[in-house]
């Protein structure tokens, strides 16, 4: 784009000033793409009536902001980092989909091109990620997983931490491992609905046990334990999908004295467990002999980031863990697996981490102003709430209501272990949707739910 002429006239700084502001404004406007090359000095100078050093010093300016880059013997160009903006804007979609348990997406300019500049890292070793690579992860990459999981006071030996290509091949394995067709896993009562669907898969009998404020009851777990010889007891225990219950620190303590007594694997499925800035401690740190831990990077980070660290209670469940899960996914993708890596050992993952967890904050404040009157559980470090619906409303008649109008929420049928789901439903408040998308979809279902079903459908 040697062609690139800046509009100085109408700017106030001084025109080398000008020339660097005009390359920024025109990356910003995407009128300038990453490697597009600018005019040589002398010929901008030229063609803008200007002298010489005004233009160098505009380029050495523009340098310094790290907009562009001078190649010996090529030229110069813009960086691959200074990202065009408006292709940074993330499309939103028309349907406010509601449904998917989504982290909010970034869209701060600075971070998205520090997560840009992570993959731009990654793909000069290309060759060497798409060979084949150890079952489990490369020291490299269980060195960034231990430093990833010491933020939940975890410190694993290396030959404890496994990299698995997300939580539900882990969820799949252990469960294989742990139980065989016929035997009984405990979980909450209402859970997460992938448990369901691998339990029933191996063809394991999922029971539910009651729940309080502060989690799974100790004592019905104790009579489970009893009555069934369960060979495993399953736990979401921070921002329960999909209830938001997070397990108190007393009430963890108290399910582990059980799980002791009654040797009792626990399966710690932990991938909310990084949102809370200072959460109760993981089951893997107060009972690491006994606990399977699964830390998913796709509700914290994205989830397109198909990775999750699992720690296994000791050597031997390791070298079984590792037969199972290497027969099913061979490994975790190389290409995910650095990333991961590079943006945890960058600082890009604590910076997105600390991106989500802002924004979160600031749409449960949102629900929580719109859906006053409502009746809902919800935590402020999450991005999902449980939605108990008024007695006028049955959960099939308010989700098909919603998704008339444009609007996914998911009932309470595939979370519920029991065999009467409860009147409710789960609402996501992350995903690609804005703010002003969220608040419209917040106020009709605020509407909807103070209205009659039958009033509410005659607006449609």
């Amino acid at each position: 784009m040697t062609d690139w002429m800046p509009d100085i006239s109408h700017r106030g700084a001084p025109r080398y000033l000008a020339i660097a502001d005009a390359i920024a404004g025109d990356i910003d406007s995407g009128r300038l793409s990453p490697a597009d090359r600018l005019p040589p000095q002398r010929a901008l100078a030229a063609v803008l009536g200007i002298d010489f050093t005004t233009v160098a010093r505009g380029y050495v300016e523009a340098k310094k902001r790290g907009l562009i880059e001078s190649r010996v013997g090529q030229g110069t160009f813009v960086t691959a980092s200074a990202r065009r903006r408006h292709l940074q804007m993330v499309r939103r979609p028309e349907i406010v989909d509601l449904s998917m348990n989504l982290p909010p997406e970034p869209d701060d300019p600075a971070l998205l091109d520090r997560m840009q500049d992570g993959w731009d890292a990654i793909s000069r070793d290309l060759v060497l990620l798409m060979r084949y690579q150890g079952f489990g992860g490369v020291a490299d990459d269980k060195a960034a997983a231990s430093a990833w999981l010491s933020r939940r006071g975890l410190v694993p030996q290396q030959d404890r931490v496994f990299i698995v290509p997300g939580a539900h091949p882990a969820l799949l394995g252990i469960m294989g491992l742990l139980a065989k067709p016929g035997d009984t896993i405990l979980a909450e009562a209402i859970t997460y609905p992938g448990t369901r669907s691998i339990a029933g898969q191996l063809g394991l009998s999922l029971v539910g046990l009651p729940m309080d404020d502060e989690g799974v009851d100790a004592d019905a777990f104790a009579d489970a334990c009893r009555r069934l010889a369960p060979k495993a007891l399953y736990l979401n225990p921070t921002l329960l999908n999909p209830t938001t219950h997070t397990i108190s620190e007393g009430r963890r303590i108290a399910l582990t004295e059980v799980a002791r007594r009654y040797g009792v694997p626990v399966i710690e499925d932990d991938p909310y467990g990084l949102l809370p800035a200072d959460g109760p401690p993981a089951f893997a740190a107060l009972m690491p002999e006994l606990t399977w831990h699964i830390a998913g990077l796709a509700k914290c980070l994205g989830a397109g980031l198909r990775v999750a660290y699992v720690v296994v209670p000791d050597n031997r469940s390791g070298w079984s863990f590792a037969a199972s899960l290497r027969a099913a996914t061979v490994m975790a993708s190389p290409v995910t697996v650095a990333l991961a890596t590079r943006w945890i050992n960058d600082g890009t993952g604590d910076a997105l981490l600390a991106a989500v967890r802002r924004e979160s904050a600031a749409r449960q404040l949102m629900a929580s102003s719109i859906l006053q009157g409502a009746t809902f559980r919800t935590d402020p470090a999450g991005f999902h709430l449980w939605l108990s619906l008024p007695s006028a409303w049955t959960r099939s008649a308010f989700v098909g209501h919603m998704r008339a109008s444009g609007i996914g929420v998911v009932a309470s049928d595939p979370f519920t272990t029991g065999d009467t789901p409860p009147e409710a439903v789960r609402v996501c408040l992350g995903g690609p949707i804005d703010r002003e998308q969220m608040r419209g979809a917040l106020e009709f279902m605020a509407h909807a739910l103070a209205e009659k079903p039958s009033l509410a459908s005659s607006f449609l």
